[in-house]
């Protein structure tokens, strides 16, 4: 008995001391926050009480018992007025007048000794402000292994609200086919981080991946291609003559009603991409006869199919474009238009629209019969008209039609919204021409550009810290803010093969765009986001979700100074020690500690380099040669 009452002083002692430093380590960062008097311990005597009628706030507070259930805390739900309320309670109201500040999503919260309340306008308010409480319990709430059945949590008033109504992610289900229980996976995390559009790219040149049943070949063919191991490109061998195309898969219709409702649940809406005119050697594979050439293809299996020369210009070795001049490929898009409207309730269809090849349309003698008939004076003219036929079936069906910023070349189609990707160049455009945007730059938001060190990563064409991508501002400067919609990250999957990997490129990166498009302009600070991030690995290793903690490496800047190689060392933390070595010697804790640029000699020479605080390595020791060093002189 001793020994049980001293154990659970302990752990309160421990619970309030980590909580008293866990409170400002909200991601997104609230509009306001107040520290007040108090403390309110969450445990099985707690309950919470729904104190409206609006079943979707009763099925989110049910999430949240299920939730601290698992994490060893049962409550008790009240759903009656007339239920006996205990000491301890987390109330969920529905304003009956409305708190105009906060909107339809925002939320004020509020914790003292006995009560924790969460006011709301509307259910998706009730939803964020759970979430930000689930981010004011301890980290080992998250975990399965280790529940403690308690929590403190300290006095507080907070009120929130998001800066844009769209917040995304954008998911590449294409390069790599993920299922159903993964994409539910990526959802939950999503909304814990108050995103709320998943952006659900769906077809490529790589896998066809949503069933259209008056299509039946997209998935019959267009969903499965031979498998490839390695990176993608041109150590990736066409299909052999014969060779069976057995890697791949796809959603049928009733899978994806199932993940649109899960993501309902937790105030995300889908917006589907079905990527026209380009992007389409998949669905090419399936129906030939809607290309130029209507030659057979192959679903491409990451092989080499363009020569890419630089400055967005490209060239395709296979056809893998739709033919704008041939009516029956408008009646294939009706088709898919028809059965994804129906399908998804958002308000937006993506029809893609990127890295249109125009080199075929070029060539072929019935195309340019067409455009002579049609007076289109250029190949931009004709896939203006190619989007603004898509536009109108898009329409037809009680859609909205959003593209990549593409769609611009040769003339907008009039209701159109702008994704823009190339930068922020599209988007400004688009919106000066008074078209919705979404702002999704590659300069900010590209979740799988490289994100620390080459010799510890993945090497790609292009790189994105943390500490770039929490510069994302989605109103540029002469931008009339109501024409931007919001922001989002994009996650390609060319060399992401599985959810947990997705998670180690999506996170942190993801906490910085979701801190842009939620957060005031004027309360972001990357100092103090990379603290709260750090408590947010903690919180990512108790739930086991893989996470990059590639801000603990080292930054290596290699110059020139005459025939001097030297080297610059950075941190994106700035509570540690560099230390490193040029000499072949190791561990790096016991070589030089890092104030200076420093030359590398000539020599079969490594550095070696780690970040460490209080004494002990945060990071991963990178080992670069001096070979590969000279390759990175800016």
């Amino acid at each position: 008995m001793q020994f049980t009452s001293k154990y659970l002083f302990l752990t309160f002692c421990l619970f309030a001391s980590s909580v008293i430093f866990a409170q400002h380590n909200i991601i997104p960062t609230p509009v306001k926050y107040e520290n007040t008097s108090g403390m309110f311990m969450l445990d099985n005597q707690t309950a919470i009480r729904v104190n409206t009628k609006d079943e979707s706030v009763t099925k989110m507070a049910q999430g949240f018992v299920d939730f601290l259930s698992k994490a060893g805390t049962n409550v008790e739900l009240l759903k009656n007025a007339t239920d006996k309320v205990p000491s301890k309670v987390i109330s969920l109201n529905l304003a009956n007048a409305a708190i105009s500040e906060i909107g339809t999503e925002g939320y004020t919260l509020e914790v003292n000794d006995k009560e924790i309340t969460i006011n709301a306008n509307k259910p998706a308010g009730i939803f964020y402000g759970l979430q930000t409480l689930r981010q004011l319990l301890p980290a080992n709430f998250e975990s399965l292994d280790y529940p403690m059945g308690i929590g403190m949590i300290m006095g507080c008033k907070i009120t929130d609200y998001p800066r844009f109504g769209w917040r995304g992610l954008m998911f590449d289900d294409s390069r790599h086919f993920f299922g159903v229980d993964a994409v539910k996976s990526y959802i939950d995390k999503m909304a814990q981080y108050k995103f709320n559009v998943f952006h659900w790219h769906l077809t490529d040149d790589e896998g066809w991946r949503i069933e259209i049943k008056s299509l039946p070949k997209l998935t019959e063919i267009g969903a499965w291609r031979v498998e490839r191991n390695g990176k993608f490109g041109e150590n990736r061998p066409y299909p052999k003559e014969g060779e069976k195309a057995t890697y791949g898969g796809f959603y049928t219709q009733e899978q994806i009603k199932e993940v649109i409702k899960y993501a309902a649940d937790r105030n995300i809406r889908i917006i589907p991409e079905i990527d026209i005119p380009g992007h389409s050697m998949a669905a090419l594979a399936a129906y030939p006869e809607l290309s130029t050439l209507k030659q057979p293809k192959f679903v491409n299996p990451g092989s080499k199919f363009a020569e890419w020369y630089g400055d967005g210009k490209f060239e395709m070795l296979i056809e893998n474009t739709l033919n704008p001049a041939d009516e029956a490929v408008y009646t294939f898009v009706d088709k898919v238009m028809t059965e994804v409207a129906a399908l998804f309730p958002s308000e937006y269809i993506h029809m893609g629209g990127d890295e249109c090849y125009h080199g075929f349309w070029e060539k072929d003698p019935s195309v340019q019969k067409f455009m002579q008939k049609n007076k289109i004076k250029d190949t931009h003219e004709l896939q203006s008209y190619f989007v603004k036929r898509v536009e109108k079936i898009i329409n037809s069906k009680g859609k909205k039609m959003i593209g990549w910023d593409e769609i611009l070349e040769g003339g907008l189609a009039d209701g159109a919204a702008v994704m823009s990707w190339r930068g922020m160049k599209g988007g400004i455009e688009a919106a000066k021409m008074g078209h919705q945007v979404v702002m999704s730059p590659t300069t900010f938001a590209y979740l799988d550009y490289t994100q620390g060190d080459k010799s510890v990563e993945n090497p790609i064409y292009a790189d994105l810290s943390l500490r770039k991508a929490y510069s994302f501002e989605p109103v540029p400067e002469g931008v009339d803010p109501k024409f931007i919609l919001g922001g989002q990250g994009n996650l390609w999957t060319e060399v992401i093969p599985n959810i947990q990997f997705a998670n180690y490129m999506t996170y942190p990166r993801a906490f910085a765009i979701s801190e842009s498009v939620w957060s005031p302009k004027e309360s972001k600070n990357f100092e103090n986001f990379i603290s709260r991030t750090e408590q947010h690995f903690t919180r990512f290793d108790a739930s086991k979700t893989n996470i990059s903690k590639a801000i603990y490496d080292p930054i290596v800047i290699v110059t020139k100074d005459g025939e001097k190689l030297m080297v610059t060392l950075q941190s994106e933390i700035s509570n540690a020690e560099i230390f490193y070595t040029i000499d072949n010697t190791y561990p790096v804790n016991y070589g030089t500690k890092y104030t200076n640029t420093f030359e590398v000699p000539e020599g079969e020479l490594s550095l070696r380099t780690q970040l460490y605080r209080n004494g002990q390595p945060v990071g991963r020791l990178l080992q670069i040669s001096r070979e590969q060093l000279l390759q990175r002189i800016k």
